[in-house]
């Protein structure tokens, strides 16, 4: 693990907001936000397209492949190409896009060529291994977008790739209130939706929905390939179940190896989990209950309705306004304790007190239910909170 940087962790605010953040802190044009890829692909190429065309940002790429830079250049995904020296050095806000396995070192060299008020945050799908490899950096914040597509590299890259779409963060209780403000409206601006979850949370819930299915699928795949075919014998025509469930059989194999090793403790436990599944339901139907059958295929239909019921409007936006001290792990406390309630933070706001030491914490969230049961979660920790306003921040 490095060392730490030696930097005491920032409090929720600092006396002067970034220059980019919401018109109402100041009404003169501001220089416009410089934000740092690397990796342009085609999650990279997307932040690139949705920064330049949403946000109006100044944005470098970076990037082993000069041809690919140049056609992220020609596709305007990127303004321009540098090292990862030079794109970093001024950025406000850096997106390590690079393969899983090599985002430890990119973060950790993104780190050490940034400067002091600049955001890093990866795009990763596994975040253990990754904050424990960047250690205490209070500019760290890991990120992964709930988006993507079949096809790769940054001829695929799409502006809206990020539109409603859920963009989970990691912060922790070394993470900079001010900078997790900032990276929470930037996404936003790109038409994500941001959300905080405890890094190792994410892991296992990526494991048991995005992970596993691919290692079923790979199974499945397998399974079939061997009972179905003998030597020299064609392949039997199979319906749509197989090729539903077996749709991401293989895909990108270099990049699923690397996922499967960075999170192989909590992708190992879910495959545990499904095997013991598995015999309950060999058992199951071993039995020929027909009733009990019935109700346990039942059961999993709507299991299924549940987690896959679309998000319905939330209503109108609510804003809490929360009293706390002036401390490091203020934000990260109050994003963690409501992203696992399911509590959606629209957006946020830093009312520092005159004398710096204390002030308030806006958040809106969706609707009065949402913004109850929000008010009650955050007492739960001991600040003081109201529901005020029934509109969105100005």
């Amino acid at each position: 693990m490095p060392a730490s940087t030696g930097r005491t962790p920032s409090p929720p605010w600092s006396a002067s907001p970034p220059p980019w953040r919401r018109a109402a802190v100041h009404e003169e044009r501001h220089p416009p936000m410089k934000i740092a890829v690397l990796g342009v692909g085609l999650i990279g190429g997307s932040i690139g397209l949705a920064a330049r065309q949403r946000l109006d940002a100044e944005v470098i790429g970076c990037g082993r492949s000069p041809e690919r830079l140049q056609r992220a250049v020609e596709l305007g995904a990127i303004d321009r190409a540098g090292s990862l020296a030079e794109a970093c050095a001024e950025a406000d806000l850096v997106f390590c896009a690079g393969p899983v396995a090599a985002l430890p070192e990119q973060a950790r060299e993104a780190l050490a060529a940034s400067g002091p008020e600049a955001v890093v945050t990866d795009v990763g799908s596994t975040k253990g291994e990754l904050v424990a490899a960047v250690g205490e950096d209070e500019r760290f914040i890991g990120g992964h977008p709930l988006a993507g597509a079949e096809t790769a590299g940054v001829e695929n890259a799409r502006a809206d790739l990020f539109e409603g779409a859920r963009w989970y963060l990691t912060p922790t209780e070394r993470s900079s209130g001010l900078l997790y403000d900032r990276l929470q409206r930037a996404l936003t601006g790109l038409g994500a939706r941001p959300q905080a979850i405890d890094p190792r949370g994410h892991d296992q819930l990526m494991a048991t929905v995005s992970h596993l299915p691919h290692v079923l699928a790979n199974v499945l795949a397998a399974e079939a390939a061997q009972s179905l075919t003998t030597e020299s014998e064609r392949l039997p025509d199979v319906g749509p179940s197989f090729r539903d469930a077996t749709r991401v059989a293989g895909s990108n194999p270099a990049i699923w190896a690397d996922i499967f090793a960075a999170n192989r403790e909590a992708v190992a436990e879910s495959v545990d989990s499904v095997a013991e599944r598995l015999r309950e339901a060999a058992e199951l139907i071993r039995s020929g209950d027909h009733e009990a059958l019935g109700a346990w295929h039942g059961a999993a239909g709507e299991a299924r309705r549940r987690i896959l019921e679309a998000e319905s409007e939330a209503g109108p936006l609510r804003e809490l306004r929360i009293v706390v001290s002036n401390k490091p792990g203020t934000i990260a406390e109050l994003a963690l304790a409501l992203g696992e309630a399911g509590v959606n933070i629209e957006d946020m706001a830093l009312h520092p007190a005159p004398d710096m030491t204390s002030g308030a914490v806006s958040l809106w969230v969706g609707g009065e239910e949402q913004a109850r049961k929000a008010e009650s979660l955050v007492r739960e920790l001991g600040h003081t909170v109201s529901v005020v306003g029934d509109g969105s921040p100005e």
